[in-house]
């Protein structure tokens, strides 16, 4: 496999996982990824850690960017939050991200 590309895999809401080949020179995050593979994940703000609609959980045992202050204020307001809880445009996909897995949160309650 091209080494600008790792596989992450993600498990939509009704439990079907999604083995992603994901780019790393685009600078492009996990929600833009989910997105474009036609997961329901809404990024209604456009990945400025405004909102909770790309919430993820992070399955495997990688070590991630730390959570940006904007990035844990939002989860403190969303629902289904979990020790694991990430959101999904604040994750840049990078090399580090080879054999990732996530879990896409369940829909707010509004």
């Amino acid at each position: 496999m091209d080494d600008t590309i790792v596989l992450i895999t993600i498990t939509d809401r009704d439990g079907v996982e999604h083995k992603l080949e994901a780019p790393t020179d685009m600078n492009m995050n996990i929600m833009e990824l989910c997105k474009a593979a036609e997961l329901p994940v809404k990024g209604t703000c456009g990945g400025m850690a405004l909102c909770s609609t790309c919430h993820v959980y992070v399955e495997s045992d990688h070590q991630l960017s730390e959570m940006s202050e904007d990035e844990e204020d939002m989860l403190d307001q969303a629902f289904f939050v979990e020790d694991n809880s990430r959101l999904g445009c604040q994750l840049h996909i990078a090399k580090s991200f080879e054999g990732l897995e996530l879990q896409l949160a369940p829909e707010s309650e509004d």
